[in-house]
């Protein structure tokens, strides 16, 4: 972990930090499973995962936590990569296949959403923004098509100065994981939905059962030798990845953040197909999902609610940039006949990427997270070049 953070925070001890999360994150998930009427009731309306992600935010506004810190950077760059690699073990390629085209045209229409979103609502607040706005909405754009590798490769490219990218760092987190978290609250309604949408779920609901199945009857009881093999794995592959991602040429498309992502991705998918899938047996996705759950609390933890009041102009423009990208993929959805699941992945694809889009697709239907993981691969391909787009339409806007 390197880099040197000044901040007043109580805790700004990288050790200490990650004590703090895990402490954090970890009493959530606890507490969930209390069999306690009212207790389950309460994280029925409000999961456990919006915990994860507003808890750390909160302790950020009240000054326990700092917005930035090196555990921050060392969890983004070798535990997401972890995580996704272990997820990806699970990944059944031939069945999520046979859920059809319709996920992808979803994704796609939150893709277009999000392109046409971004100007627009620059254009309704740009007397209220500075004049190089533009460059943020760029930004935003690159993180909400694929991911921070993505905004990365924005920022650089159209160099957005730091009085820009702050406040639009809040709306990533402020605006983008509330939508993170009314998804995951919608997934209780998602019968209804697809009754009221006249959507054929069963498919989904099939490849679910079929694939949980499938995994139940190879669970195995983990013990040491099997941890320590699953972490072995995970860490060392996401090392060499990174060092190989780090000698790669970076452009303004490519970061190194982002051949990580691509690399990691393609290797927990051939895995899939060899005998180190059996790791899974022993809950190597769940040890995935661990790590993809703490890089949840950095990512609430770097938002500070105060600022939220510093930048109403930014904010409302978020909300309605992401209204643009809500009704379009709702409306998608009521043209295709699609349930509520592939809205759910469709979008979390794109406004997520992958750190999120498994973890909603696990709430939806606990076996298909990969598919979660699958669009947001899509949106780590696709994001860059959908947001270079998205910035030219906002810098013509600029100069109207």
């Amino acid at each position: 972990m390197n880099g040197v953070y000044i901040s007043t925070a109580l805790i700004t001890d990288p050790m200490g930090l990650l004590a703090y999360l895990s402490a954090l994150v970890g009493g959530v998930f606890m507490l969930a499973q209390w069999k306690q009427p009212k207790v389950q009731k309460f994280f029925h309306y409000a999961p456990p995962l919006i915990w994860a992600y507003f808890l750390p935010m909160l302790s950020t506004t009240l000054g326990i936590t700092p917005s930035s810190s090196a555990l921050y950077d060392f969890v983004s760059v070798y535990i997401l990569p972890f995580g996704l690699l272990l997820l990806l073990l699970s990944t059944d390629v031939p069945a999520t296949l046979r859920l059809g085209p319709k996920a992808l045209f979803l994704f796609l229409s939150g893709t277009v959403g999000v392109v046409l979103g971004g100007p627009i609502a620059l254009a309704i607040f740009q007397p209220w923004l500075p004049v190089d706005a533009w460059t943020g909405v760029a930004a935003l754009a690159g993180s909400w098509i694929g991911g921070s590798a993505n905004m990365a490769a924005l920022v650089e490219a159209t160099g957005t100065p730091q009085d820009v990218l702050t406040p639009i760092i809040v709306v990533d987190t402020v605006v983008g994981y509330s939508w993170m978290g009314i998804m995951i609250a919608l997934a209780g309604y998602q019968t209804q939905f697809n009754k009221w949408n006249k959507a054929d779920n069963s498919v989904v609901e099939k490849i679910n059962a079929q694939i949980g199945e499938i995994a139940q009857k190879r669970a195995k009881p983990l013990e040491v030798p099997q941890l320590l093999g699953i972490i072995g794995l995970g860490f060392g592959v996401a090392y060499v990845v990174r060092k190989i991602a780090e000698q790669l040429p970076e452009t303004s498309v490519l970061s190194a953040g982002t051949w990580t992502i691509m690399i990691i991705s393609l290797v927990g998918i051939l895995f899939s197909f060899t005998k180190v899938r059996k790791l899974d047996d022993y809950g190597a996705s769940n040890i995935g999902y661990a790590g993809i759950y703490l890089l949840l609390t950095t990512i609430g933890a770097k938002a500070n609610l105060a600022a939220v009041v510093e930048a109403p102009a930014y904010i409302l423009m978020g909300v309605v940039w992401l209204a643009i990208h809500i009704i379009i993929i709702f409306m998608m959805a009521r043209l295709l006949r699609a349930p509520l699941f592939f809205v759910a992945v469709g979008s979390q694809g794109n406004i997520g990427g992958t750190s999120s889009a498994p973890v909603v697709a696990s709430v939806f239907q606990p076996a298909l997270a990969p598919v979660g993981l699958l669009m947001g691969i899509v949106g780590n391909v696709v994001g860059t070049y959908a947001a270079v787009l998205t910035a030219w339409l906002a810098e013509i806007v600029s100069k109207m």
